[in-house]
């Protein structure tokens, strides 16, 4: 009886590894690639991460006046024991950037390694003036190579990588690099406008020139304000007060400091009131 049982079991057994090896079908799509780009909540695992069409490049929190934007391409396929080479350019169709004004040239063929599922790319950027009240886009473009074609042309936003916002669907093998350098008022600011115009609390009214300030007279970086964590209310009372005594001193030194409509900047405990749109007049 053991044996019949023994028989039985191995009968099964080979069945069901027939019915497995039926199941498992070749890779029978292109050979190609396409933009892998994934950004989100560092919290949270990158697998959450919805996969999307475009890239911001904000300067003011990178804090550097050249960046080298490292943009990841996926195959789809099979791995190789060899390199191979895909192809990009410049999509005029989706870019405002100039040339050698907002980023550098960058090569037209790059590698995907041999036993590698993806690659990057770089991309040079740089910092300039206007983007300070002008954003610029750079359009990116992979293109049919001997080695890939376009995997997706069309693609459908992934329902379970819903870790952040999703672009639902977007030309897989385009990517678009918004670049700017705007500087908007922080998650984390203790400061605002009073009836008149009057600015009050811990730090006043946000802008770029005091922000610049902190920067240049107290160390801090615009990053420093993302958050409570990095910014507890008992932090921002001691900016204040340094910002407070810094801004007196160099008042009294005779080279007050100004925003750019005029008027003295104001934070804190600073002895004198502050209305926005309305300029200091120096005592004669």
């Amino acid at each position: 009886m053991k044996k019949i049982w023994i028989y039985l079991l191995l009968s099964i057994t080979v069945i069901m590894l027939e019915s497995c090896e039926k199941d498992i079908m070749p890779y029978e799509g292109k050979e190609g690639v396409y933009f892998g780009v994934r950004w989100g909540d560092l919290h949270r695992a990158e697998s959450s991460w919805p996969y999307q069409s475009y890239s911001n490049v904000d300067f003011v929190s990178i804090g550097k006046d050249v960046v080298d934007m490292a943009i990841k391409v996926d195959i789809s396929g099979p791995v190789k024991s060899y390199d191979r080479t895909f192809y990009v350019e410049v999509n005029n169709d989706s870019t405002t950037a100039t040339l050698g004004k907002h980023y550098e040239a960058f090569k037209r063929e790059w590698v995907v390694p041999a036993g590698a599922t993806s690659a990057v790319m770089v991309v040079r950027l740089m910092r300039t003036p206007d983007l300070e009240e002008t954003p610029q886009t750079l359009g990116l473009r992979l293109l049919v190579s001997p080695d890939f074609e376009l995997s997706f042309p069309a693609w459908d936003a992934i329902p379970s990588l819903d870790g952040g916002a999703s672009v639902k669907k977007f030309d897989a093998s385009l990517h678009t690099l918004r670049i700017n350098d705007v500087m908007i008022r922080p998650a984390v600011w203790s400061g605002s406008i009073q009836a008149g115009n009057r600015e009050s609390g811990l730090f006043g009214v946000f802008s770029r020139r005091k922000m610049e300030f902190f920067q240049d007279y107290l160390g801090l970086k615009y990053e420093d304000f993302a958050n409570t964590q990095i910014m507890p209310m008992a932090r921002q009372m001691l900016i204040s007060n340094d910002g407070t005594a810094a801004l007196v001193r160099l008042f009294n030194a005779g080279t007050p400091v100004l925003e750019d409509d005029g008027r003295l900047m104001w934070m804190g405990t600073v002895p004198w009131t502050s209305y926005i749109g309305v300029p200091w007049v120096p005592a004669r």
